[in-house]
């Protein structure tokens, strides 16, 4: 080769163009990404996918724990004069605050859609019945020895002990709950909201212990709290699940009035009539009512007999749903002036529709307000919304339904 003569390059030693180089830059850059584009969505579906999860567990623990009571709403003594459902003496189901300081009844409120208050007797021999007539401001109950009592153990009467949760009530439609703080001999004494009762309680008034519980909705737009929550009636006040925003309850029942059954009310034990308490025997007193009345029977003013205070609410046999209007607007039991009454028509509940809707706890999971989010979130973009999940089921108590 000749000094100074230019070497001639090998077609594989060539190098790149800068058209080339942008051209493959650009590819790369699209290729990219399409690749961060795919992973993207990939990314909040593991994020939404945990909160899914969260959100259905959260429900299932609402469903669940409301139709525990739900379904043993009303369940009564089985035990003595008083046997059989609450359902014959008082209303076991009350849509409003029927507990805590001060109930809902004392201020006029008698329903709420997002409230239910139960009570009901739990398997239990503590039932029997008070021995002399306990007037409001007693401390100390005296009760009979009934068969099913079990023996005296020196720290327990009748099953009582203390720190035992219990209801006493008649057969006007009365009751009041307590707490027993000791039992000594033949006396039951006991703690009472106010250290009063409602009302003078007869002897043979029912005593039993009891299973008290309310549900309602804690909604607070200022600190974001929305919860269902449990009281028990006595000092038990919990969240049951978070992010709860909607709690709906929906009552069902008994279109015909009660009737009586023919059975003499001298006979006991009941029941006198398909359901709520019976009338007294004709010519005697109970409260405010005429004699031979309460709040769900009058006499006929032509035959002089028992009738029906309460309205047929529709033809045939069938459930039909009981609005706010008819659970609210009387006759109430035991009467329009005591305390602690309630609406008559309360006691032909049947069936409760409960709703709850819950929501994704992130804020960024949920889109502006809407039909899809109650409560709006932070989300702008669809693919990252988590929209609420709402259930209605039914629940038929199963002691308001005997012999149905």
């Amino acid at each position: 080769m000749r000094t100074g003569q230019r070497a001639r390059r090998a077609p594989g030693d060539a190098g790149f163009t800068i058209v080339e180089l942008l051209i493959s830059s650009m590819i790369m850059i699209a290729i990219t990404g399409t690749i961060f584009t795919l992973m993207n969505p990939a990314q909040g579906t593991f994020r939404v996918q945990p909160e899914v999860s969260d959100l259905q567990q959260r429900l299932r623990v609402g469903i669940d724990t409301l139709q525990k009571d739900l379904v043993m709403a009303g369940a009564g003594t089985y035990n003595g004069e008083s046997a059989g459902a609450l359902s014959y003496f008082i209303a076991p189901i009350m849509p409003y605050r029927a507990f805590g300081e001060p109930p809902d009844s004392v201020q006029g409120i008698y329903f709420r859609d997002d409230v239910i208050s139960l009570l009901y007797v739990p398997p239990t021999p503590s039932q029997t019945s008070i021995s002399q007539a306990m007037p409001p401001k007693s401390t100390e109950i005296k009760v009979n020895a009934q068969p099913n009592c079990p023996p005296d153990k020196g720290y327990e009467l009748c099953g009582f002990s203390q720190g035992d949760q219990a209801i006493i009530f008649d057969a006007s439609g009365n009751w009041d709950m307590f707490v027993i703080t000791q039992v000594q001999d033949q006396a039951l004494h006991m703690q009472h909201r106010n250290d009063d009762f409602s009302v003078k309680y007869e002897a043979s008034s029912a005593l039993t212990q009891v299973t008290s519980a309310m549900y309602y909705l804690k909604s607070d737009d200022a600190t974001k709290t929305y919860q269902l929550m449990y009281f028990d009636g006595w000092n038990v006040d919990l969240p049951v699940a978070d992010n709860v925003v909607r709690l709906r309850f929906q009552y069902f029942g008994d279109p015909q009035p009660p009737v009586l059954t023919g059975k003499p009310l001298t006979k006991k034990p009941g029941p006198w009539t398909t359901y709520g308490p019976a009338p007294p025997e004709l010519g005697v007193t109970r409260g405010t009512w005429p004699a031979g009345e309460n709040c769900t029977f009058k006499l006929d003013p032509v035959s002089g007999l028992q009738v029906p205070r309460l309205v047929t609410l529709a033809a045939g046999i069938g459930q039909v749903e009981l609005t706010q209007a008819e659970l609210s607007d009387g006759p109430f039991c035991p009467d329009g002036v005591m305390p602690k009454r309630f609406d008559a028509d309360l006691l032909r509940v049947r069936r409760v529709r409960a709703t709850i809707r819950v929501q994704a706890a992130l804020e960024s999971l949920r889109g502006p307000a809407s039909a899809l989010f109650l409560k709006a979130g932070t989300a702008t973009e669809g693919t990252r919304w988590l929209p609420d999940q709402e259930i209605s089921f039914d629940v038929t108590p199963r002691n308001l339904n005997l012999g149905r």
